[in-house]
């Protein structure tokens, strides 16, 4: 290749894209730039305009720090307007789209993409979010703490772990019911740390009424749990969040409940059985839920605790985003006033074999969330290349897995997650080279608009997979260089709490340890500290 095409460049930002969030028929100017000594003859912008393929002949607009910037205008009727670049020199033509450059004509997949009417969150690509698991980040209010045998779920007692530093039982042990008494007060109570350290917003992981500690196994979506601290805590933290300038997302399943949701009721353990749909074959309920003749039921993965909801319903789909009084609406509207959503499990909901609904279910969502709040976050579960989602209509962003934790990880030595589930391959080790994890990323973000780019919620750790610092083949300084990669991702930056503070990890639910106050690894929390700082300066 020939050394000036190494500067060759452009992106969708406001340094080449006169308006990055353009409305519909608007004209915009976008720019490319090289050497200044190119061998360049010409330069055209590849775009298609009603379905035909059109060149527009770039001129000539500056030239600054031995860079030449070229540019056309381009007027925009459609809901995205892809490109691509020619450069022609006396004897070849390049080709430059997102992914790089060629010497054939590309396809469109990796096109420059700028969406019209897109409404950005746009306090994202600067957010430092801090994900907390609320049962067991911090106390605040011992008198709401669920006590031993306080009530029986799926055949077990509760457990009240009195010892905060004690380590999580394992799961043939605790059956998801060993509670440490986290909960709302108590992270509001640790705001001026978070603030300190740099947080900018929160991620909860699900408050919402639940018989087990992740609540993932819903009991009620429009009420607090209590044991959180019930609706009031929710709104004492929301109101200090903002008075601190931070912002708040909530975790929420709409793709199951549990078998003791106030809608199914299978049990009548939390509700009397005359409410709900499982012994009630007339209750309205019926038709959120995919139910055989003989009572038996669809539920995701097989898990018999949580059955499927069934997007086909009208009434459903009322219940959880169409109405005003929904619950998608209810907690964006004052005085809960949160910020964004995280739908759990996203990649699967509303898809039941024959029944596939989703590319019809996430647009609504969508449109109900901005109605409340343009600048709401749309941010979905799903740990594979999802880019369809993530195209203007449906998603802000993915949980950054498949276009940055899974690279990463795999990287320093972690192994790829979804290959050491499988024995034929776990065992093969091999470690990806620089260029390899360079390309991988690249992979995804160019299949994206830049504006989707910038929403990115890039992580390391969550609680769903074991706390990288604790795999004993990943060198320290290797795990630091992972936390860095993180801090120079294009797009926002999550730290699993008590990542900060070397907090233990391994396979859940044991990466989902108390934060251990007052013993907490300082220097590391110093390393966040500072990174963190240059992260938020790096648009100053």
């Amino acid at each position: 290749m020939k050394q000036w095409l190494e500067s060759v460049y452009s992106d969708g930002t406001k340094y080449f894209v006169s308006n990055p969030l353009p409305a519909k028929k608007d004209t915009v100017q976008i720019q490319i730039r090289f050497y200044e000594d190119a061998p360049v003859e010409h330069v055209f912008l590849r775009t298609k305009i009603n379905g035909t393929e059109q060149l527009f002949k770039m001129q000539q607009s500056k030239v600054e720090n031995g860079l030449v910037y070229y540019e056309t205008s381009v007027q925009i009727f459609e809901d995205c307007l892809h490109y691509h670049f020619y450069l022609a020199t006396k004897n070849e033509i390049f080709y430059y789209n997102q992914k790089g450059i060629t010497t054939y004509i590309p396809n469109e997949l990796y096109d420059f993409k700028i969406l019209t009417d897109y409404k950005q969150p746009t306090w994202v690509k600067d957010a430092v979010f801090y994900q907390i698991f609320p049962e067991r980040f911090c106390n605040g209010n011992p008198d709401n703490d669920v006590k031993d045998k306080e009530y029986t779920f799926d055949g077990h007692d509760t457990i009240q772990i009195k010892d905060w530093n004690q380590e999580p039982l394992p799961y043939d042990k605790s059956f998801c019911l060993d509670f440490y008494g986290g909960d709302l007060e108590g992270v509001t109570k640790q705001i001026p740390y978070l603030k300190e350290l740099g947080v900018t917003a929160i991620y909860l992981n699900p408050i919402f009424y639940g018989a087990t500690v992740h609540k993932y196994d819903c009991l009620d979506y429009f009420t607090v749990d209590p044991h959180f601290g019930g609706d009031e805590a929710l709104i004492q933290l929301s109101n200090a969040l903002h008075e601190n300038g931070m912002k708040l997302i909530l975790d929420v399943s709409i793709n199951h409940t549990g078998t003791a949701n106030k809608w199914f009721n299978k049990e009548g353990i939390f509700y009397d059985k005359s409410i709900g749909a499982y012994n009630n074959k007339d209750a309205k309920e019926r038709e959120y839920y995919f139910f055989n003749e003989d009572n038996s039921y669809k539920a995701w993965w097989d898990v018999e605790t949580l059955p499927t909801l069934n997007y086909t319903s009208k009434a459903l789909r009322e219940a959880l985003y169409e109405k005003e009084d929904s619950v998608v609406k209810k907690w964006l509207k004052p005085p809960f006033s949160i910020d964004g959503w995280r739908f759990d499990v996203a990649d699967v909901m509303a898809r039941n074999n024959e029944i596939q609904l989703h590319h019809e279910v996430w647009p609504a969502i969508r449109k109900s969330i901005k109605e409340e709040n343009e600048n709401a976050y749309v941010l979905a579960e799903d740990w594979c290349d999802c880019a369809e989602f993530l195209q203007g209509k449906e998603w802000d962003s993915a949980m950054n897995y498949y276009g940055f934790t899974r690279p990463v990880r795999d990287f320093v030595g972690d192994g790829e997650p979804f290959l050491n589930k499988q024995p034929e391959l776990a065992n093969i080790s091999y470690k990806p080279t620089a260029m390899e994890l360079s390309q991988r990323i690249l992979e995804h973000l160019a299949q994206l608009p830049t504006v989707i780019q910038e929403n990115q919620f890039n992580l390391l750790d969550s609680h769903d997979i074991h706390r990288l610092h604790n795999n004993k083949k990943v060198r320290f300084d290797e795990y630091r260089g992972a936390v860095i990669m993180l801090f120079t991702m294009i797009g926002a930056t999550n730290i699993y709490y008590g990542d900060e503070a070397g907090l233990c990890g391994f396979t859940d639910p044991d990466n989902r340890r108390t934060y251990p106050w007052g013993k907490e690894d300082k220097e590391l929390i110093q390393f966040h500290k500072d990174i963190i700082r240059i992260f938020l300066c790096r648009n100053v």
